[in-house]
């Protein structure tokens, strides 16, 4: 038995304990396959399997268990997840009032149902004319284009 053959154990518990750590920061499931592969590969060791044959066991289990387990574990895990929209993606849809009529420039302030007052715009294709929108008419929010609300008015929907 050579030197590495007799000590390869410390090296797969040296990589388990750092794979188990990084995985404990990261959680994404790669560095615990890769925990695992290199379990696979101590016990290879423990039955007598030269250091290049723990290796391939390793990796192939390594290899296996990233195309296998993982994807189904990550299913799993971000099934649970909340469905409530957040930040911006909150605002999409949501209805609001005219505080400031849509000026020359195209842009005036809306009231929005969650009580923040935007600057906002009509969405292209849409006019003021024939019918002006004018303070207190009800409109919607169709997209968010950094601090401006673009908006259509209640009834249209516009692309």
């Amino acid at each position: 038995m050579d030197v590495v053959s007799s000590y390869a154990w410390i090296v797969w518990l040296v990589l388990i304990l750092v794979f188990v750590i990084i995985e404990m920061l990261s959680l994404d499931f790669v560095f615990l396959m890769l925990a695992i592969g290199s379990l696979g590969g101590l016990l290879g060791g423990v039955f007598g399997l030269p250091w290049w044959a723990q290796l391939i066991v390793a990796a192939a289990l390594s290899i296996l268990l990233l195309f296998l387990l993982r994807p189904p574990l990550l299913r799993v895990l971000r099934r649970g997840g909340d469905p409530a929209r957040t930040n911006v993606d909150a605002l999409l849809g949501q209805e609001g009032s005219v505080v400031r009529p849509f000026e020359g420039d195209g842009t005036g302030l809306v009231k929005l149902a969650n009580g923040e007052v935007w600057t906002s715009r009509l969405a292209t294709g849409e006019t003021t004319a024939p019918r002006r929108v004018g303070p207190g008419e009800r409109v919607l929010v169709t997209a968010i284009e950094g601090a401006t609300a673009v908006v259509v008015p209640a009834g249209r929907t516009s692309s």
